[in-house]
């Protein structure tokens, strides 16, 4: 495997970076030590208190915590003061709902301002806060509300009807708030009630449940090959994890103006834009709009943009998207830009270098992770379409189907030595499920990858996506980095097809940049480049034209999707899909 290195020089450093030297930090950091960073009363702590509430009472009291932008450029700012009162309304509209510790808070909204505010407001108090996409259609929002017996809903005017469709099945909800309305009425067994009234009622003053670590303080639904998605619960220690992580892999400081794309229906949205990036004190950018290269853009350039996280779908979108923007918008203020959501390929990183003179680093974890744990630093090298090394405090290996470690450039699976602080607390109300997931002391990721002689991680696919054709196996990733290496190709989503001759074949869906027409000789063409850049056997010997690959709401290209609308094969949980 030819593997290209992004050396970086003293000149590449605009500051310091926070992790100097993570050799040294890696050999000597413990999460004990760590924990000075957050703030702990006897034992006890609360993630959203120290998100917010701790910033709201010093130096940075009156400091922009959230500047959001919505459709037609409507502008709001609020400060780590605003956000603590507006949560703290939240937190004793909660109590006087007889919302308690461990009840269940649901959102269902758009990236609007009560999302967020709302969010620590649940965790403040003690409850579970929950997430779901605006997108979520009326079966999967039973799935996760009643799942999860939840309590009280918050939701906008245009989304209601989805919720009142399913309400007879939901019968523990019994409040629902609107951020648009201020008219109350009631739906059948539940009462219809407006936010900015019941808020109003309120005081802006509410002392944050100290709370054990072990205990839940927010959850998220995750969609399996098979059957209901999954709800994770994560802890109030994770806010140490995601602290470390938010200083350390996207190098969050205080002056910085720090812009994630994430919704918060995913778990990037919650760890990197609510909890790890405020607790670091950075102002946040929000917007709430479509996508639109040119906004994406402006809202570098406008807000000044130090640190830049997306998902590499929206870099590719960017790329192929027409026009310089270096000749019209002004990305000087950029220091670091990183990149989450999927394996990121190669020529997504040197578009980057190109367009703003700075690489993407990627970097890896999942839902039930609750944070980063594999990551390019700042401070390190880049070897293009790796995922980097372990975070400190993180002890990271590739075993095989026994549990056994393997050694370098062996692939096997990805895993991760329990009980990092982010690491989920359970499955909700699936004991075995959760069981499922460790292996003689490891946490098994479901993910194939090896690591190389000098410790970097390299992803493979999913356990289920590896294809094993004429004997060979071959990872689903490195064949779309490479199909995205073609000149014409936009991107790339790769499945194994059984084939009596060969056990499999490898498929190809592609999307191609606009203005370039799908043929036949362009097909002949694309297969001639992959075995001339990658191997013989490694290119795909079917290749399908598509306008755009199914993805989730993080970007990730569903595979699963792709094979099972190939075979004609039940595609399972869809509710997390997104066309972009």
């Amino acid at each position: 495997m030819k593997v290209q290195i992004y050396k970086k020089t003293k000149d590449y450093f605009k500051k310091p970076p926070n992790l100097v030297d993570y050799e040294k930090t890696n050999r000597t950091f413990s999460w004990k030590d760590a924990q000075q960073e957050i703030e702990y009363v006897d034992g006890k702590l609360n993630a959203a208190y120290n998100a917010i509430d701790r910033n709201a009472v010093n130096f940075r009291k009156n400091k922009i915590a959230l500047y959001w932008e919505g459709d037609e450029e409507k502008k709001l700012r609020f400060t780590f003061s605003d956000l603590a009162k507006l949560s703290s309304r939240f937190a004793n509209l909660l109590h006087n709902f007889d919302v308690g510790i461990g009840d269940r808070v649901f959102f269902f909204l758009p990236r609007v301002p009560e999302l967020y505010y709302g969010f620590l407001g649940a965790v403040k108090r003690g409850s579970i806060a929950g997430t779901m996409f605006s997108a979520f259609g009326p079966q999967a929002i039973e799935d996760r509300l009643g799942n999860s017996s939840a309590k009280l809903v918050v939701t906008n005017s245009e989304l209601l009807p989805r919720v009142l469709k399913v309400l007879k099945n939901l019968p523990e909800l019994t409040n629902i708030l609107l951020v648009d309305s201020k008219l109350d009425r009631k739906e059948g067994h539940a009462h219809v009630l407006s936010l900015e009234n019941e808020l109003s009622k309120q005081s802006d003053q509410y002392e944050a449940r100290l709370m054990d670590p072990e205990d839940p303080a927010f959850m998220l639904y995750t969609s399996g090959t098979t059957g209901k998605p999954k709800g994770v619960i994560h802890a109030h220690r994770s806010i140490l994890h995601e602290h470390m992580s938010a200083k350390w892999v996207l190098d969050l400081r205080e002056e910085d103006v720090y812009w994630c794309t994430a919704d918060p229906g995913w778990v990037t949205g919650i760890a990197y834009e609510i909890l790890g990036s405020w607790s670091n004190g950075a102002s946040s950018v929000v917007y709430s709009g479509r996508f639109d290269p040119d906004i994406w853009y402006r809202i570098i350039q406008d807000y000044g943009v130090n640190v830049w996280y997306t998902a590499p779908t929206a870099i590719r979108m960017l790329a192929a998207a027409k026009g310089n923007p270096k000749e019209k918008y002004d990305f000087s203020s950029l220091r670091h830009l990183a990149s989450v959501g999927e394996p990121l390929n190669p020529e997504p990183i040197r578009w980057g270098i190109k367009t703003f003179g700075l690489p993407f680093h990627d970097n890896w974890w999942q839902t039930e992770t609750g944070g980063i744990l594999i990551a390019n630093y700042p401070a390190l090298d880049i070897k293009l379409g790796s995922m980097g090394k372990p975070l400190p405090g993180i002890t990271a290996g590739i075993v095989d189907d026994s549990g056994k470690e393997l050694g370098p450039n062996q692939e096997g699976n990805l895993a991760i030595k329990p009980g990092w602080p982010s690491m989920m607390k359970t499955i909700w109300r699936r004991p075995n499920k959760y069981k499922s997931y460790f292996l003689k002391g490891w946490y098994i990721s479901g993910d194939r990858a090896f690591t190389d002689k000098d410790g970097y991680f390299w992803f493979i696919g999913r356990a289920d996506d590896v294809i094993k054709t004429g004997g060979e196996r071959v990872g689903p990733f490195e064949v779309e980095s490479a199909l995205v290496e073609h000149p014409s190709i936009i991107e790339a989503g790769v499945i194994g097809k059984p084939d009596p001759l060969r056990g499999e074949i490898i498929k190809a869906f592609v999307t191609l940049k606009p203005g370039i027409k799908p043929t036949e000789k362009l097909k002949e063409e694309i297969q001639s480049f992959i075995k001339h850049h990658l191997a013989g056997h490694a290119y795909p010997r079917e290749i399908e034209f598509k306008d755009n690959l199914p993805k989730t709401r993080s970007g990730k290209i569903m595979r699963r999707m792709l094979k099972a609308q190939e075979l004609g094969l039940p595609i399972g949980d869809t509710s997390t899909l997104e066309k972009f």
